[in-house]
């Protein structure tokens, strides 16, 4: 197959870029599941953008730069912010619909780490809300083909080519992607001018997260594979607050809107603590939420704390957040009468694939985008609701640096189709299963909210064992979803512990106890 944009994942970021690149040439979305199964499509929240006084970029620019800890790319942060009204029109325009007050203005709610309200928000399922918007523009699209159940292996470089081709090739490049078709069971050679990895998060390589269970790192894990650079994996944002509800996996997302609107954060006494932390209190950044949390759990013995918003008018609180106020009451609690036992679970990687401020790669005509890529805007810790338009804004800077080379590349010819079939073992899943439990249980435990360089020196050691055993599966078994998915994760697991034995000093999201913040 053949296409002028290979589109590999479906959240926000890959389809926002599919309906701008449609523009120039065809695009071809590939995603492992169903087009809504993404992380965008769990974001509570909302989407950040400046929009009435007395906000402004200024301030939208400050409060993510020092949420970020001085880690940030001052020039992303900068493009994100400034671009970010002109990209929520667009969002509009393909049929997202947020929420508005009686008078016709945006509802906009504060979040932790905002000094003012800027979130635009469609009740507490803005993720969703943009999901469907985007899909339903992109399959109308003429110019869009999607491919679901198409799960990408690995990328295609100068690696696939002859000897030749390779050493008189100058800098490394890539021309698309050997993917599984899961309905066939056929490993297909997709070839494109412009390869988008927007792939999504990383958090099942951690035992408790609030991804879905399609967030296993694919693109990062190709994208390094294939040797392009990667930075600030060490920084993954643990979530404060999600539905203590062991049970349930993935954990359910309680909005950090919440705590906006006057949720506050209590022991299991009744007791509140975050003044022992922060002077912003529950709305302090979440790096600092969560490790308050942890450290508050780990002095006590206990699993979860509550998030009360029993103060708050009954009817504001159903109608501000109806899906969380119909999930508690699913199990029992509610939300305008009862306590909401809530603890930390791995919610964002801050780092992944290093790109420009067009979202180019370290490799030609390869971009990353949403949570696949590092652009610098988030440094050290995100601010809340910075994601979403992060995503959008870097899949119009990619659609248009992309648009201005269409016409000097080709298709790259000479390809080999793959040709390894392996085997098919009886005791693969039983091994991949384990090995997967495995690996989480080392990232938990070992490189969770809190680390030391002990615990990231045993991690590795651990992780070791695993990669190796699951390389040598890798190499005479016939690939399926399961055994890729392990082998991304590894790689994953393996970029934050390194990285993170890198960093000598606690920072964002990333706390060592052997260089305690001063």
């Amino acid at each position: 197959m053949k296409t002028d944009f290979l589109v590999i994942g479906s959240g926000a970021a890959g389809l926002a870029f599919a309906l701008k690149a449609a523009t120039y040439g065809h695009v071809t979305i590939v995603t492992k599941g169903e087009m809504s199964e993404c992380n965008t499509n769990y974001a509570q929240g909302g989407i950040c953008s400046v929009t009435y006084a007395p906000d402004s970029f200024e301030k939208h620019i400050h409060d993510t730069l020092i949420c970020g800890a001085g880690k940030c790319n001052p020039e992303a942060v900068e493009l994100v912010v400034r671009r970010a009204p002109e990209l929520i029109k667009d969002l509009i325009a393909w049929g997202t619909q947020f929420d508005k007050t009686p008078d016709g203005r945006f509802e906009l709610n504060r979040e932790g780490g905002h000094s003012e309200h800027r979130i635009l928000h469609h009740e507490d399922l803005t993720g969703a809300e943009i999901e469907r918007a985007l899909i339903e523009s992109v399959r109308r699209h003429p110019n869009i083909t999607v491919l679901e159940h198409h799960f990408a292996i690995d990328l295609l470089t100068q690696h696939h080519l002859g000897e030749f081709v390779t050493r008189h090739t100058r800098g490394l490049a890539c021309f698309g992607a050997y993917v599984l078709n899961e309905k066939t069971n056929e490993i297909e050679t997709m070839l494109s001018k412009f390869t988008i990895v927007a792939t999504g998060g990383c958090g099942n390589v951690y035992s408790t997260t609030s991804n879905p269970v399609v967030a296993t790192g694919d693109g990062i894990a190709m994208c390094h594979r294939a040797k392009a650079i990667t930075e600030n994996m060490e920084f993954i944002q643990f979530h404060p607050t999600t539905l203590y509800n062991p049970s349930e996996k993935p954990n359910f997302l309680i909005t950090e809107a919440m705590r906006g609107f006057g949720a506050i954060l209590r022991l299991q006494n009744g007791e509140e603590f975050m003044d022992k932390y922060h002077p912003m209190k529950s709305l302090a950044p979440r790096d600092v939420v969560a490790r308050a949390i942890y450290r508050e759990m780990t002095k006590r013995g206990e699993e979860f704390v509550y998030l009360d918003v029993r103060h708050k008018d009954p009817d504001s609180i159903r109608s501000h957040f109806p899906n969380i106020y119909e999930k508690c009451l699913s199990i029992g609690i509610d939300i305008t009468r009862d306590l909401i036992p809530v603890t930390p679970a791995a919610h964002y990687c801050c780092g992944g694939v290093k790109v420009d401020l067009n979202s180019h790669t370290s490799i030609k005509r390869l971009y990353a985008l949403g949570e696949t890529a590092c652009t610098g805007l988030h440094g050290a810790n995100r601010l809340a609701s910075n994601s979403l338009i992060e995503a959008v804004v870097y899949a119009d800077q990619a659609a248009k640096h992309a648009a201005t080379l269409i016409d000097k590349v080709e298709i790259q010819e000479g390809i080999p189709d793959w040709d390894f079939e392996g085997t098919q073992h009886t005791e693969e899943m039983l091994m991949i299963i384990q090995s997967k439990r495995e690996m989480q249980s080392i990232m938990s435990n070992y490189v969770g909210i809190v680390r030391s360089n002990l615990s990231l020196h045993r991690a590795m050691r651990r992780l070791s064992i695993l990669y190796e055993e699951t390389e040598g599966l890798y190499s005479m078994t016939k690939p399926n979803r399961e055994l890729c998915e392990l082998r991304n994760m590894i790689a994953i697991a393996y970029l934050v512990i390194k990285q993170g034995e890198e960093l000598k000093e606690s920072v964002g999201c990333h706390y060592n106890n052997d260089y305690p913040k001063a």
